[in-house]
């Protein structure tokens, strides 16, 4: 039996490397349909990442904070410490980006599904642009909790 600060860092790394690579791995995946501006393709990529984003992304998502928070009891580290404000900022950060992202990926979905086969509508590649944008900052975010957790800066 793993002790308690181990399950919990064992389940934190696994499931931020679940969440990062899962954004990413949809990131390109819809970047990569995109670029075809076929409905048909988009249409059929769009609803991968949808599933993805429930099976993958919304779990590894509830996991995280939840790991994290049980780290910081396991280690006795103050719930207020610099890294840890920021940590929790960014995490929230990633979080109002990627809810908005999952109304856009159903609306990508749905516009390719209703003109396919064929182009792209351009409210698809509206929504697109919006997705995309949105992903950046997440992105970064999630970077920096990363750099966060390894370094555990003395911040304030």
């Amino acid at each position: 039996m793993m002790e308690p600060y181990l399950l919990a860092k064992w389940l934190h790394v696994l499931s931020s490397t679940v969440l990062f690579g899962t954004g990413i791995g949809m990131a390109f995946a819809m970047v990569w349909a995109m670029r075809s501006n076929r409905a048909e393709v988009v249409a059929h990529v769009a609803a991968g990442v949808v599933v993805a984003d429930w099976l993958f992304t919304l779990p590894s998502g509830v996991v995280q904070p939840l790991t994290g928070l049980w780290l910081v009891q396991e280690t006795g580290r103050g719930w207020n410490e610099g890294w840890l404000l920021l940590t929790y900022a960014a995490y929230l950060l990633a979080l109002a980006c990627w809810l908005p992202v999952v109304v856009l990926q159903y609306r990508i979905r749905d516009l390719a599904r209703a003109t396919a086969p064929g182009p792209l509508p351009a409210a698809a590649v509206r929504a697109f642009r919006l997705w995309f944008v949105l992903g950046w900052p997440a992105f970064g975010a999630l970077v920096g909790v990363f750099w966060l957790m390894i370094v555990k800066p003395d911040l304030f």
